[in-house]
């Protein structure tokens, strides 16, 4: 994965269930082990090996006014 920390990122991973979830969000740190992504569910750890998938993302988009 060649995605740049600081970057906005989902990354689609395997939960102990076998199940699989996404985490979205800033990409805190990378290495070959782990990759730490921060989202509204707070920072997430997530073990390289448990990565199905993941991409760089456009940022959020503008609110809407009410």
């Amino acid at each position: 994965m060649t995605i740049a920390v600081g970057r906005r990122v989902v990354v689609r991973y395997l939960l102990p269930t076998g199940h699989a979830t996404d985490a979205l969000g800033t990409l805190l740190a990378a290495d070959s082990e782990t990759l730490v992504v921060d989202g509204k569910r707070g920072v997430e750890t997530i073990a390289v090996a448990d990565v199905i998938a993941a991409k760089e993302v456009p940022p959020p988009p503008a609110p809407r006014p009410r």
